[in-house]
């Protein structure tokens, strides 16, 4: 099935990007988390308006994202949240409490939809956190979860 993609889908293309993916895929969780739309002849026209408000959201070049990457690796990045007596939290730590963590602690402004926490953070302690700058440039933060 053709699909376009309207949010970046580590593995698969970004956004505005046409892929053709297994029907399976596309209709139980591509379309309806709103990663993606079906594809038809008027889609097309949604492409050029995805990729533009890509290119205005997006860094633009290696250099520009090793900086970036700098900057962020230079930031300790602590996350107070509500947690029980053994160290469980209340529910999960997010891609966007983890964002806005990063910008309260003096660090760039990151889009949460490139934080990428591997699997969910749910306890206290330290942790690792990559945040997709460019297809090629990758930035690895540590994030400290603790008690509020």
């Amino acid at each position: 099935m053709k699909i376009i993609l309207t949010h970046e889908v580590s593995g698969l293309g970004t956004a505005g990007d046409v892929v053709d993916v297994k029907d399976g895929y596309a209709r139980n969780y591509l379309v309806p988390r709103g990663f993606a739309i079906r594809w038809t002849k008027g889609g097309e026209k949604d492409v050029e308006q995805i990729r533009r408000g890509r290119k205005i959201r997006e860094i633009a070049t290696i250099e520009q994202a090793n900086e970036v990457k700098g900057q962020l690796e230079g930031v300790s990045v602590k996350l107070a949240v509500r947690a029980g007596d053994a160290g469980r939290l209340f529910g999960s730590v997010t891609p966007a409490d983890v964002a806005s963590a990063i910008k309260a602690a003096g660090g760039p402004d990151v889009d949460k939809r490139r934080v990428e926490l591997g699997s969910p953070i749910k306890t206290l302690g330290a942790h690792q956190v990559s945040v997709r700058l460019h297809a090629e440039v990758v930035a690895k933060l540590g994030v400290e979860v603790v008690a509020a």
